[in-house]
C-alpha cells in the first residue's frame, strides 16, 4: 500500500516552485514512500515512561543581552541592492494572489 502518490508529490513540488519530469516524480514518490515507511516503524516502539526530548544531548541556548546599537544608514544598507523602490529592497513576487 502506497502512503503517498504522484499527485501529492507534484502538488508539494509545485508549492516549492520545483519542476520535475515524470521519471523524477516516480523516483521521488518511491523514495518518499520509503521514508514514510521508516518513520512509521517508530510507532511500533514502546515509549512508555520515556521523556520526550528535542535533542539527544542536554543543550540550552546561550543568548547575549539585547542591546540597542546604531544600524547602517539606509543608503549604505541599500547600496548593493539590485532593485530599490521607496527606500526598500524590491524583490520578485513569490506568492500568487487568489
Amino acid at each position: 500500500m502506497s502512503r503517498i502518490n504522484e499527485e501529492q508529490v507534484r502538488y508539494v513540488a509545485n508549492l516549492a516552485r520545483l519542476s520535475f519530469d515524470d521519471d523524477a516524480i516516480k523516483k521521488f514518490t518511491t523514495q518518499l514512500d520509503d521514508i514514510i515507511g521508516f518513520a512509521e516503524q517508530l510507532n511500533e516502539l514502546d515509549t512508555e515512561g520515556i521523556e520526550p526530548t528535542t535533542h539527544v544531548l542536554d543543550m540550552h541556548n546561550v543568548m547575549r543581552d539585547d542591546v540597542v546599537e546604531p544600524s547602517l544608514p539606509r543608503e549604505e544598507a541599500l547600496k548593493n541592492a539590485p532593485v530599490q523602490e521607496d527606500g526598500q529592497v524590491k524583490v520578485p513576487l513569490i506568492m500568487e494572489a487568489d
